[in-house]
């Protein structure tokens, strides 16, 4: 059913042109400074009005990652092949959600600790989730991506640790432009890794989840004698 299939298409969607839309505010009323280094993109997100958008964006963006991770565990569970790996997935999925929520909250002129832990959240538990799927999509039979979504998956997940890891290196020897045009890469990359799941969800049919409610038990009555 194509209409699964469209929630990471939005969503990486809604993300890309929102990053670029909060830049081209912040450029525009003079919040960064293009002339002086290349802004971080929480950087661009920290100032009014900008700001408000940007906290949208990651806090739909938290919803949907919440929702794509849910998705992609269950298709999974459904196929027979549910483990621990799965589980664990799940938690890192969720998790990378949280910290997308913190960054947008908590921008980083206001809040910098609890900014910065988002951060760590979204980027480096979020690259993490991303490598269990790749090990998900080559242990799940029949891989519902088909052959091609495995190395494809291998090239944006190596993209974006590197480009994570320069990031921080740069960042620590005070090259903010280099750092920061790599951050800008790497959220790109988890963008399309987030769209890639489009092929997989395409497959579904239908997607639902179910409380049980427990059964009343009946007490059994003894007869005195």
């Amino acid at each position: 059913m194509w209409i699964w299939a469209m929630i990471p298409i939005v969503f990486a969607l809604t993300g890309t042109v929102g990053f670029w839309a909060v830049f081209g505010m912040a450029v525009s009323n003079g919040s960064v400074n293009l002339t002086q280094e290349f802004p971080y993109i929480s950087t661009c997100g920290s100032y009014t009005p900008q700001s408000c958008v940007f906290a949208q964006i990651l806090n739909l963006g938290s919803l949907l990652v919440v929702w794509i991770t849910l998705m992609r565990f269950q298709q999974i569970k459904d196929s027979g092949q549910h483990s621990r790996t799965n589980t664990a997935s799940l938690v890192l999925g969720l998790i990378c959600s949280l910290g997308t929520s913190f960054v947008g909250n908590f921008q980083q002129t206001v809040l910098m600790g609890a900014h910065l832990f988002g951060a760590f959240l979204a980027f480096f538990v979020g690259v993490a989730y991303f490598w269990v799927q790749v090990y998900l999509t080559y242990t799940v039979k029949p891989c519902h991506g088909g052959r091609w979504i495995f190395p494809v998956r291998i090239v944006l997940c190596s993209t974006c640790t590197g480009l994570i890891i320069i990031m921080s290196v740069l960042h620590n020897l005070g090259f903010r432009t280099q750092a920061a045009l790599c951050e800008w890469g790497a959220a790109m990359a988890f963008f399309l890794l987030f769209g890639l799941f489009f092929v997989e969800f395409r497959h579904m049919d239908c997607q639902s989840y179910h409380a049980l409610r427990k059964r009343a038990t009946t007490p059994v009555s003894r007869e005195l004698s």
